[in-house]
């Protein structure tokens, strides 16, 4: 190796800031196997149990038998199939934009979208909590970045005054580690629409939020006041990839500039089969959101009754701020000791001094298995 590497890992293990994977097996769910032991998971982004759903797998299986497994090119090649094609006009019509376009990745497609649409001369405002691959996005259009205070309409304000630039307003829908909805109709009284376009990012919202699952633009009645919308498929869809929507220019423009879709090869067909069939299952799934619902009111009560310091948040992201990195790595283990899988969250994921257990509920998730949670919560204080 050309360049020494021990010392950053090194620090990083001192500093409780290593990372290390967990080998699972089998479907996922609330029961898995990791690391050959059995455990009770309550860190996944299943949100509403679609990942291991039969209907869905089924899909996947007689698409595989009609498409093979790789999509062999890129969708400016020969990789964009009929199943790609019609899943993009299912997600145009379910989120009631233009056009849709879809990304192999999440993080592809914010990176996609902003180096697409903006260059040096212009200007990108992002909530301070914003995904890391939004900023990376922002960085690498060359764009000047300025970020705002968490959910504050005042820093908003004054990062947006006196500034002709074209620009972004940017915001996840759900944020990720503290699992609060953004202020949406706030940040929409906040712009310039004739030379300011807003983007969320609702990766955690889609499924979740909305009498349909529209996610955050349903849950405020906002749709056609967000520009730029973009949607994760791997969380409450179930699958994988990414996709986003907005208006017919917006869409053409992406398809010819944006180089992580341009330059990458495209999602398996099979795959777009398959979310074909979730997409179906979580404008109808009603029940799943309401379990949600439950299961997030009883763990807030009974979690608050013990004391743990929960953040602001109702949906499916739960967490337990803890402070020190130290204190969250030390519960998280001793968790995982009682068959438990919680995620100890630290820096630089959250700010210092904000280390948490990140606790996310699945539909699939039943009430027993909440009680064993609680159980285990409270052994840990």
């Amino acid at each position: 190796m050309m360049f020494e590497l021990k010392g950053f890992l090194q620090q990083q293990q001192q500093q409780g800031l290593y990372r290390i994977r967990k080998i699972c097996e089998g479907m996922q769910g609330p029961q898995q196997i990791c690391n050959g032991k059995p455990v009770l998971s309550f860190c996944s982004n299943d949100y509403l149990g679609l990942a291991a759903d039969r209907c869905v797998a089924k899909s996947l299986q007689q698409a595989t038998d009609k498409y093979g497994v790789g999509s062999g090119a890129a969708h400016l090649i020969n990789g964009h199939t009929s199943a790609h094609h019609a899943l993009e006009e299912e997600l145009a019509e379910f989120t009631g934009r233009e056009r849709a376009l879809l990304f192999s990745t999440g993080y592809m497609a914010n990176l996609g979208v902003v180096s697409a649409l903006l260059d040096r001369n212009d200007l990108v405002v992002a909530d301070k909590l914003v995904h890391a691959s939004l900023i990376d996005a922002a960085k690498l259009s060359g764009a000047k970045l300025q970020r705002y205070k968490h959910g504050d309409m005042d820093s908003l304000t004054s990062r947006l005054k006196n500034n002709d630039a074209k620009k972004i307003i940017m915001s996840d829908g759900v944020f990720s580690m503290d699992g609060d909805i953004a202020p949406l109709p706030e940040i929409i009284n906040q712009r310039d629409k004739k030379n300011t376009a807003i983007l969320i990012d609702d990766a955690h919202g889609f499924g979740v939020l909305g009498k349909h699952g529209g996610g955050c633009v349903e849950h405020f009645n906002c749709n056609e006041d967000v520009d730029i919308l973009v949607g994760t498929l791997g969380k409450a869809f179930g699958t994988f990839g990414a996709f986003v929507v907005g208006s017919e220019d917006l869409i053409e423009t992406l398809i010819q500039s944006a180089r992580s879709y341009v330059f990458t090869t495209a999602m398996p067909a099979a795959i777009a089969e398959a979310t074909r069939t979730s997409l179906k299952i979580l404008q109808g799934a009603d029940d799943r959101r309401e379990k949600l619902r439950y299961l997030i009111k009883k763990f807030r009560q009974q979690a608050q009754q013990l004391g743990l310091a929960l953040g602001d948040s109702s949906t499916p992201i739960q967490p337990i701020i803890v402070g020190s990195t130290e204190k969250a790595l030390a519960m998280s283990e001793t968790l995982a000791a009682q068959g438990i899988l919680v995620s100890a969250i630290r820096p630089p994921t959250v700010p210092e001094g904000t280390a948490r257990l990140r606790v996310t509920f699945s539909a699939s998730h039943t009430e027993k298995q909440l009680d064993k949670l609680l159980v285990a919560l409270e052994s840990v204080l």
